[in-house]
């Protein structure tokens, strides 16, 4: 791995001083040249370039080691600010939870780079932009919650690809674009919750293979068109909402007309 650094900056010279010595007993060195005083119109600003070690990175302010990182549960954190694409060094880690915070910003491509994953929580952020097709490279997912955020674009084909989940939330968004096929290649599904996004389109008889489903969430949408037959191959179902969509009748046997009316 290429040498990397981090910039710590800040206008309060003891609390500079404290995350600097913080680092150095961590391992970490300075860069040559020594701290540097920057003026600006809030005043000054103290700012140290840090040597990390190759095999650490800084995220939201603290070192973790590449190798033996496996779980980072940062839910209820406070955190602001977008993730860091260092989170992508991270290549053991099997559990990611950042759920509860202020993130903004987009998801980082570099997500994908993390293959070992089998929980992914990025839920009840602010975070924007489109969910980047590397998610597709997250083949031991069994858990992906991207939910009660800000994103936009259609859903990556790329997801099809995730055949081991059992979960998946990706509802309270700004989704739009249709219900793609390659979902029904996730016969492991238990939940699926694509609720409350601006999805249209029909939607698509591959649903009908999710067959260990038992909650499905399509609600307030902009879907359209009749509802599969093969709707009806989803016998686990406990729980099903696809109400205020513009699907129309005749419903297939299997199903109470009453879900769909507001």
């Amino acid at each position: 791995m290429s040498k990397k650094i981090h910039t710590i900056q800040s206008s309060d010279k003891k609390e500079f001083d404290k995350q600097v010595n913080e680092l150095l007993e961590l391992g970490c060195e300075l860069m040559d040249g020594g701290y540097q005083i920057i003026n600006n119109d809030d005043g000054v600003v103290y700012s140290q370039v840090i040597v990390l070690k190759g095999s650490e990175v800084i995220l939201w302010g603290k070192v973790y080691s590449v190798e033996d990182t496996t779980s980072l549960d940062l839910n209820w954190n406070e955190l602001t600010g977008s993730i860091p694409p260092e989170i992508g060094y991270l290549t053991n880690l099997t559990e990611l939870r950042l759920s509860h915070n202020q993130l903004t910003g987009s998801i980082p491509p570099e997500l994908g780079n993390l293959t070992n994953l089998t929980w992914m929580d990025l839920g009840r952020n602010q975070l924007t932009g489109s969910i980047p097709s590397e998610i597709g490279n997250l083949t031991n997912l069994s858990i992906l919650n991207l939910l009660y955020n800000q994103l936009t674009g259609s859903i990556p084909s790329q997801i099809g690809n995730l055949t081991d989940l059992t979960n998946l939330n990706l509802d309270h968004n700004q989704l739009t674009g249709s219900i793609l096929p390659e979902i029904g290649n996730l016969t492991n599904l238990l939940m699926l919750s694509l609720d409350y996004n601006q999805l249209t389109g029909s939607i698509p008889p591959e649903i009908g293979n999710l067959t260990n489903l038992t909650g499905f969430y399509l609600q307030d949408n902009q879907l359209s068109g009749i509802i599969p037959d093969e709707i009806c191959n989803l016998t686990n179902l406990t729980y099903m909402n696809f109400n205020n969509n513009q699907l129309c009748p005749p419903y297939p046997s299997c199903i109470d007309s009453g879900l769909f009316k507001e």
